[in-house]
């Protein structure tokens, strides 16, 4: 089952933008931080942005020569990756999926960390007359977001159950959430908090990762450009030490960091509490069981021919990014 043909192209067409692009960073002292998020925009998120609230995040980053932190927010992952190649990012907070595909389309990035791991994702059904299992969905027409880790959970769990939908659109969350409402789709796929939100509304998730598919879980990396990386060679231990202290922060005040990212995620303190969980932020740059999961997508990416021509992490990896 193949991702989208104009998800494909649009992928070269970036990387030829990245080859091509001459754009200055915005300053040496300035770091431009892309991420992605639905709730409170152009902020920071997960631990590294509860560390930024706190006033701990700049300090931290003081020994890499940054004074000032630039953020912009993406609804998803392949738009990310086009301000990246486009020169207008250093580094980059986002999804497995849409970081493994840059790299392996051109995009100049280097692997600092996984900083998330067993990122969660679920295929919620519609009301009436929805599937009640995956191979119903034979046939079917599935929401979700392209180029996402939930897009490769999807595509994973369709494959293992052996069933081809009719379609799959490409949907960000709230037009999947409104099709579902109006029975234009028969499924979407969706984290863990939109799922949790849903079914309190009454929807069904028939298939969930961490249940059903704990092998196609997702990772959130770190990347930084090739372009930043070669004026900076300080910010891949700096980051990563700022990184393992932001998650020691938040752990070590839970109830605040999960206040905090209820207020930036835009989900309901309760949905917030059940679906952030403290086995997803990992206390180093690159856990056996993170690297598992990504070598697992990667793999997966390239049988499905996005990869076109299969490379390893290690050639991925900044310098000196593991000991």
């Amino acid at each position: 089952m193949k991702l989208p043909r104009v998800l494909a192209a649009a992928l070269i067409v970036l990387a030829a933008t990245a080859c091509g692009s001459s754009e200055a960073d915005s300053g040496s002292g300035t770091l431009r931080v892309g991420v992605i998020g639905s709730g409170v925009g152009n902020k920071l998120t997960r631990a590294v942005g509860f560390l930024d609230q706190r006033g701990e995040l700049l300090p931290a980053l003081k020994a890499a020569g940054i004074t000032k932190i630039k953020v912009a927010t993406f609804p998803n992952g392949p738009d990310l990756n086009q301000a990246l190649a486009g020169g207008s990012l250093d580094i980059g907070m986002y999804g497995d999926t849409p970081a493994l595909i840059g790299r392996g389309q051109g995009l100049p990035t280097r692997l600092v960390s996984l900083n998330s791991v067993r990122l969660d994702a679920a295929i919620v059904a519609k009301k009436d007359g929805g599937p009640a299992s995956l191979k119903d969905l034979q046939g079917k027409r599935i929401g979700v977001q392209t180029g996402s880790y939930i897009h490769r959970y999807l595509l994973g769990a369709l494959a293992q159950a052996g069933v081809k939908p009719k379609e799959i659109i490409h949907m960000y969350t709230p037009a999947i959430i409104a099709a579902l409402e109006k029975n234009s789709i028969d499924a979407g796929g969706l984290v863990s908090a939109d799922q949790a939100a849903e079914e309190k509304k009454g929807y069904t998730s028939i298939d969930v990762a961490s249940r059903n598919h704990p092998d196609l879980l997702g990772t959130s990396v770190t990347v930084v450009t090739e372009k930043y990386l070669a004026g900076h060679q300080d910010i891949v231990k700096v980051w990563q030490q700022t990184e393992v202290k932001s998650v020691r922060v938040a752990k070590a005040d839970w109830p605040g960091y999960t206040a905090y990212v209820a207020r930036t995620g835009g989900y309901a303190p309760d949905i917030t509490i059940k679906t952030t969980l403290k086995e997803q932020l990992p206390e180093e740059p690159f856990s056996a069981e993170g690297l598992k999961l990504l070598e697992g997508t990667k793999a997966f990416l390239v049988q499905q021919g996005l990869i076109k021509k299969a490379y390893t992490l290690d050639s991925w990896l900044a310098p000196g990014a593991r000991p």
